[in-house]
């Protein structure tokens, strides 16, 4: 067969691994640690690249995890919640665990185990269902609802990630999705160019919590260079793109990610970590501060289910 799925185990951390055997391309998950996406491992000349930035060890991961968030699924929120608090169908909600800048932060499931089901592996593809049932842990989302992340990976270096919510309560259930994959080409991100296609940016308080108002953006409409731009902001996608929505180039070894959110990611965030050698870019169904603002919000009745999907695609020049 072309494909194949191996369960793998290194410096700690039990892997599942999505490989294609005729390129050497390598997925690998990290199923107990929100379903995360631990590596994508490409070829590049002679050698195989791993495209992102994750953790090297089950000590890194643990240490980590709750400070960078590199590569889970962020559920039932993305990013922030202002001071942690919000107000639902007339109840007010507090998060008891906070960030260090006092906000609850990128949802509930980036640290919990996901199971595995439905692995299939032939000449067309390899894919794999990771699956978490949360069961009203924390107080403050005192709701129950399945979490279905299906990855596949196909030919030419193509990956598709499938995320299905299910709202398994008795009341309607408030909700949002995103990722938050680090991405790296190679070198500094200063030295690659970027670019996507956005209507507006959303204006940020000192909190990086959204004020409210949408302020027009076309910096990174045509490719640009990165440079030293500081970037930990939100932009809205212009929508009905046949082209991607976003780009990652490295001219030095022609490395590029287009990305192509396809159903149920409108927003897009960037962040550029300090160390200046990965981009996270965070498909998002919902902006910042979504349990309060409503923007993006999406209300799931009993029963109901959503799918958001988001299609990378990997090339060299």
């Amino acid at each position: 067969m072309s494909f194949s799925i191996r369960n793998v185990q290194e410096n700690g951390l039990s892997l599942i691994n999505l490989v294609d055997e005729n390129t050497g391309t390598v997925v690998s998950l990290l199923p107990g640690y929100g379903a995360s996406l631990q590596g994508w491992r490409v070829r590049l000349g002679k050698e195989l690249f791993n495209l992102i930035d994750s953790y090297d060890s089950s000590t890194e991961v643990q240490r980590g995890m709750g400070d960078s968030f590199k590569g889970p699924k962020l559920s039932p929120f993305p990013c922030r919640i202002g001071g942690g608090k919000y107000s639902f169908e007339g109840r007010n909600y507090q998060f008891d665990q906070l960030f260090k800048d006092g906000t609850a932060i990128h949802g509930l499931l980036y640290d919990k185990a996901f199971i595995a089901s439905d692995a299939l592996a032939d000449d067309a593809a390899a894919t794999i269902t990771l699956e978490h049932l949360y069961q009203k842990e924390n107080q403050a989302y005192p709701w129950q609802y399945g979490c279905r992340v299906r990855y596949t990976l196909y030919p030419d270096n193509l990956l598709e990630v499938r995320t299905t919510v299910t709202n398994l309560d008795v009341v309607t259930i408030p909700m949002a999705d995103g990722w938050h994959p680090y991405f790296r080409l190679g070198g500094k991100t200063d030295d690659w160019t970027l670019q996507f296609h956005a209507e507006a940016i959303v204006e940020f308080n000192e909190a990086l919590i959204p004020t409210g108002h949408m302020l027009p953006y076309e910096q990174f409409e045509t490719p640009r260079q990165v440079k030293d731009l500081f970037l930990d902001n939100c932009f809205v996608l212009r929508q009905g793109l046949v082209s991607p929505a976003c780009e990652l180039f490295n001219p030095a070894n022609g490395l590029r990610i287009s990305f192509f959110p396809i159903g149920g990611y409108p927003y897009l965030q960037l962040y550029t970590p300090p160390d200046r050698q990965s981009i996270a870019v965070e498909n998002l169904s919902a902006a910042p501060d979504v349990f309060n603002n409503k923007m993006g919000l999406l209300l799931l009745p009993p029963g109901h289910s959503q799918t958001f999907t988001v299609h990378y695609k990997v090339s060299v020049e």
